[in-house]
């Protein structure tokens, strides 16, 4: 019984230790991305002259991130818009390889009561500062620091009795004899917790236990390699081929190196043992070692390497006329400032898209432009493409953790693009088929009809573009201003409607022939209104002026007023 619940409270400690290494390794990268984020795009751009500049950063850049992962992603994104040359890109990459393999060295030193001051100097920077500074998040690097040798700590101390138990070892030294079995085990392994650094930290505490001998250590540390290069591929697989081509040339140097490793590791365990040095450490210094060989290797070939890629994977010229978001980088999702951002601008040239769309439609009313109608219809196809990828990328940033501001802008950007999708959907399904009808049928409103839809059209245009200023400036001013139109396209709408009665009654054939579908129009641009209108509800309401049934009076929004309004209603 007691040996049962010993193996049990082994087993807890082991399973706490890792799931805290793994979330340690993800705070320090967090934390960093936050703190260095914008530096470390920057140096990226800046030394990428030539091959050994841009390997450098990457080392730099990686040990900062604690991340080859986030480095290849940022890499990939710059190689996507082309500010960095496709060679130039791999070597950056072959440096990340090296720069998480020097990061894992590092923290793997026995650093004894290192991780009490990291905790409690990042605890203490942490607390101190409540906005989303840099102090704030370099405290949260130096808790993550701490708490990834703390786990380290806990892992030695659970792994010890395991080596002891037959059942245990018995369990992994099935992988012992099966050495691609390890590697498949290894790149499972890395792709699950997208960390390279916590399993290699943890291959290298299993085998200081001695829970697999020094071969299978190889083995797995070549599989985590391989893993880790194959996670940003499969995490860029709907990008642009021009995106995805530095990750696929790293990817292709990891196999080789796997290819040309994995039969001999026996003997190379063996040579690594025999070399002076403590044994403990073999798999972070076989690491090191792996990654140090692949960038002397490959760095004099980056270049026929990358136009090998480049021949492979050939640009998609027949893709250009589909529609996809420019603005979204998830190199910068945990950076949610800079996600947001480039978020608000990606709904911003959103609302272009449906201006024109706006645009295009009286067109196609008032010059019986029927061509239009294609375009009109493949445009709302790609509003809804660009408005589903915001949606899914903001659901990625609400994943970090956001300041009031920071989650108050995201609202505000879910509000604007739903009703711009909302206002697309209007334009296609029920504007344009009304003017198609319009058009097949051989209608024409009278003079004083049509007059009255372009009149009606351009508010609706104008109130649309001052949602999309309101969106932008966040103008409180703008944002009544908006609001009061409400009331004018009331009026506006029914001036409309009285007169075309009016023509009606007068039994003008044109309006007679053309009635439902005039007031059809009416309606629904009076429609796409209130969904402009509803853009700047965020904003007014953040700024406590609205009740649940109409504006507040500009006054009444003070504090000091407000309580005056409010005993005055009360007499």
């Amino acid at each position: 019984m007691n040996a049962s619940d010993n193996a049990t409270t082994i087993l807890i400690h082991l399973a706490g230790g890792v799931a805290l290494l793994i979330w340690s390794v993800r705070l320090v990268r967090t934390g960093a991305m936050r703190a260095f984020g914008v530096s470390l795009r920057q140096a990226l751009q800046s030394f990428t002259r030539n091959r050994l500049a841009a390997f450098g950063s990457g080392i730099a850049v990686t040990m900062v991130l604690q991340s080859s992962t986030a480095t290849t992603l940022l890499v990939s994104s710059f190689a996507g818009r082309a500010l960095i040359v496709p060679a130039m890109a791999l070597a950056v990459l072959l440096g990340a390889n090296l720069g998480t393999a020097l990061a894992a060295f590092v923290i793997s030193m026995d650093l004894g009561w290192v991780w009490g001051l990291c905790l409690a100097i990042g605890v203490a920077l942490y607390l101190a500062h409540e906005a989303m500074d840099r102090a704030r998040n370099i405290g949260r690097v130096l808790v993550g620091i701490g708490l990834i040798l703390l786990s380290l700590i806990e892992l030695n101390a659970a792994a010890a009795p395991l080596a002891q138990s037959p059942t245990f070892r018995t369990v992994l030294g099935a992988l012992s004899g099966e050495p691609l079995l390890a590697v498949l085990v290894a790149v499972a392994a890395t792709w699950l917790t997208h960390s390279s650094i916590a399993i290699i930290l943890l291959i290298a505490t299993f085998a200081a236990s001695g829970l697999f001998p020094p071969a299978t250590a190889v083995a797995l540390v070549l599989g985590a390699n391989l893993g880790n290069a194959l996670i940003p591929v499969l995490d860029q697989l709907g990008a642009p081929a021009a995106q995805r081509r530095a990750a696929i040339g790293n990817l292709v140097t990891r196999l080789v190196l796997v290819a040309a490793l994995l039969p001999f590791a026996q003997p190379l365990a063996a040579w690594l043992q025999a070399l002076p040095g403590q044994d403990a450490r073999l798999a972070i210094e076989f690491h090191v070692g792996l990654n140090l060989v692949g960038a002397l290797i490959f760095l004099p070939f980056i270049g026929p390497i990358s136009a090998l890629v480049g021949r492979l994977m050939p640009g998609e010229k027949a893709a250009e006329t589909v529609v996809k978001p420019r603005h979204l980088d998830p190199s910068v999702l945990d950076s949610p400032t800079e996600a947001l951002a480039g978020a608000m601008r990606e709904a911003l040239s959103l609302g272009d898209r449906v201006e024109a769309m706006l645009h295009d439609t009286m067109q196609m009313i008032g010059k019986d432009e029927l061509k239009l109608a294609r375009a009109i219809a493949q445009a709302d196809d790609g509003v809804d493409a660009i408005h589903e990828s915001i949606k899914l990328y903001l659901v990625r940033v609400s994943r970090a953790e956001l300041s009031e501001a920071e989650s108050r802008r995201l609202f505000e950007i879910i509000t604007l693009i739903t009703n711009l999708e909302h206002i697309g959907d209007i334009i296609d399904k029920n504007l344009r088929d009304l003017a198609e009808k319009k058009i097949r049928k051989r209608y024409a409103f009278s003079p004083e009809g049509l007059e009255e839809i372009r009149d009606f059209h351009q508010r609706v245009a104008s109130g649309l573009r001052l949602a999309l200023n309101v969106f932008a400036t966040r103008d409180l001013t703008l944002a009544r201003q908006l609001f009061a139109e409400k009331a004018t396209m009331r009026d506006a709408e029914r001036h409309a409607t009285e007169s075309h009665f009016q023509r009606l009654r007068s039994g003008r054939p044109e309006s007679i022939e053309t009635s439902a579908i005039h007031l059809d129009i009416i309606r629904d641009l009076k429609r796409i209104h209130g969904h402009a209108v509803s853009i700047g509800y965020p904003i007014l309401e953040s700024a406590n002026a609205l009740r649940e049934s109409r504006l507040k009076a500009e006054e009444e929004a003070k504090p000091e007023v407000g309580l005056a309004a409010a005993a005055q209603s009360g007499r």
